[in-house]
Parts: structure tokens; C-alpha cells; sequence
């Protein structure tokens, strides 16, 4: 019996979407995915990927579920093949702006515009773009169930992570290298310790909260 969504087995992404928009008549599909929704610190990050038709690297799945190697790896990889690919951001401030949601979709109609080729379908990862005209499905764990979405996902942690060990170097005493800007205990403890940095989102609840404090000192 046809269905119009694949299972969750622990199999990997497929190009079940893909295959699907291209029986409709779409031919430039492309995957949308974002990295940094969660972090204290740090940009939030947009890929878009065109792949070519059929094509799967090896070990691609979910960023969040590969190891930081295997991400780099596939990086390269995504980067050579892909017939097109482009990384939009939007920044602590516009985050703080705009709240996180809006600057997500901010940092993704960002990428959609740099790419070289424009796409004539997206496939999502649980996002809708309401400013965007072209087509486009969000796909619920779309990073684990889409190729598209996948590759999309390793471009914009990669390119993220790269982005947080130039924070690292400028603002050493956070430790931005290990943690990424997420919440993790030590960057926790070094932002009581130290106050916020100009890289840190001051909307976010913890970074708040060492403002509150500082300010009553």
C-alpha cells in the first residue's frame, strides 16, 4: 500500500521526498536545514544543497547523529558533488531582535538567495518559510529522513562549528572550541564566572539572567 511519508527504521535518510516531488514534475529540489536554534552564543546557521540525482555519500544521516570527523568528511564530499550550495546566517543580535524562529527563517531565505541555481521545490526540516513563494514541504525529522535535508543539516553544523572556534579565539575564556555555545554545564559556569560576551544572545533565559545579576551588583 503506497504511503506519503517512509517509517523511522534506522535505515537512513532516502530521497523518498525527493523521488516524490520529482513525480510531480519538479526538477531542482532542494533541502533547507539550519544548525544553532538551542546555543547561548554564536549565530544561527542555514544550508541549502541541490544533490544530484540518486546520489547517497556514505554514512550520510542527521549531523546531530555522526561524529565530528565523519561530519568534516562529508562536508568535503557534500560540497564537491552537490550542483549547488550556499550558507546563510542571521546574528546574535538579529536573534535577539527577532526571536529565534525569526531569525532561523531569516537565516534561511538568506541561503536561498545565495544559491547559484534557483530551486524550484524545497524540502524542510519542520520549517515553513512564509515569505518564500517557491514550493516547498516541511518534513517532520526531515534531517533523518531526507537526503536533501541530511546533506543540508552537515553544512550548516560544519560551517557552524567553524564559526564558534573564531568565537574561541576571540573570547578564549568561554571555551567556545569544546561546547559550541550550547548550554553545557562549563559554559554555564563561565558565563556566571565571566558575564556575557558580545557573542552570547542576551534573549536567552541563562545569558538573562547573568545580566539581572550583574546589574544588582
Amino acid at each position: 500500500m503506497p504511503t506519503d511519508s517512509p517509517s523511522l527504521t534506522g535505515a537512513g535518510p532516502t530521497d523518498f521526498f525527493e523521488q516524490a516531488a520529482r513525480a510531480r514534475g519538479y526538477r531542482r529540489i532542494a533541502g533547507l536545514d539550519e544548525a544553532g536554534r538551542g546555543p547561548l552564543a554564536g549565530p544561527v546557521v542555514a544550508a541549502i544543497v541541490i544533490l544530484p540525482r540518486r546520489w547517497a555519500p556514505v554514512l550520510l544521516d542527521d549531523s546531530k547523529l555522526l561524529a565530528e570527523q565523519q561530519r568534516e568528511v562529508l562536508y568535503e564530499a557534500i560540497t564537491t558533488r552537490a550542483i549547488a550550495w550556499a550558507i546563510g546566517l542571521a546574528s546574535e543580535q538579529e536573534i535577539d531582535e527577532l526571536n529565534i524562529l525569526g531569525a532561523t527563517r531569516l537565516a534561511c531565505c538568506r541561503a536561498l538567495t545565495r544559491l547559484a541555481i534557483t530551486p524550484d521545490y524545497l524540502l524542510l526540516d519542520a520549517l515553513h518559510l512564509p515569505t518564500v513563494s517557491v514550493p516547498q514541504r516541511p518534513v517532520i525529522k526531515g534531517d533523518l529522513l531526507s537526503r536533501s535535508i541530511a546533506a543540508a543539516s552537515i553544512l550548516a553544523k560544519v560551517s557552524r562549528d567553524r564559526m564558534m572556534i573564531t568565537y574561541h579565539e576571540r573570547f578564549p575564556q568561554y571555551q567556545f572550541h569544546l561546547h559550541k555555545g550550547y548550554p553545557t554545564q562549563e559554559h554555564l559556569r563561565r558565563l556566571h564566572q565571566y558575564g556575557p560576551c558580545p557573542g552570547h544572545r542576551r534573549s536567552f533565559r541563562p545569558v538573562q539572567a547573568c545580566l539581572n545579576v550583574s546589574s544588582l551588583t
